[in-house]
């Protein structure tokens, strides 16, 4: 996972992947985004994109977020993964932690997105 200014967008609403990219875009111009719209499609794009951090919903029909970033984690255990989610009950908060993966609460925010993203490259 070579170009630190890459992402990969997970979530099966393609509303919120282009609502994120926009987000992203607008401080960061020049990155790199990729989209996956599965959690079982996330490895391989995170693959092929090599991209250094994944923004992964946690709700999704078929392979959720959880169990994508668990996988996610252990194939890229240095790709900095976090899960996008208004699900914020204190077991999926735990089960985050101890995947390893950091939790972010929806409604994603231009502000929040940001912030995240602004924290890891400085």
């Amino acid at each position: 996972m070579q170009n630190q200014n890459r992402v990969l967008i997970v979530d099966d609403s393609r509303i919120s992947r282009l609502m994120t990219r926009a987000y992203i875009l607008s401080k960061f111009p020049n990155w790199e985004i990729d989209e996956a719209s599965t959690g079982e499609e996330a490895p391989e794009k995170a693959k092929s994109h090599g991209a250094p951090m994944i923004l992964i919903d946690v709700n999704m029909p078929g392979m959720g977020g959880l169990a994508a970033a668990e996988q996610l984690r252990k194939l890229y255990p240095t790709c900095h993964t976090t899960l996008l989610t208004a699900n914020v009950q204190d077991a999926t908060r735990d089960r985050a932690h101890n995947i390893g993966v950091e939790f972010m609460e929806k409604p994603v925010t231009e502000a929040r997105i940001h912030q995240l993203i602004g924290s890891l490259v400085n």
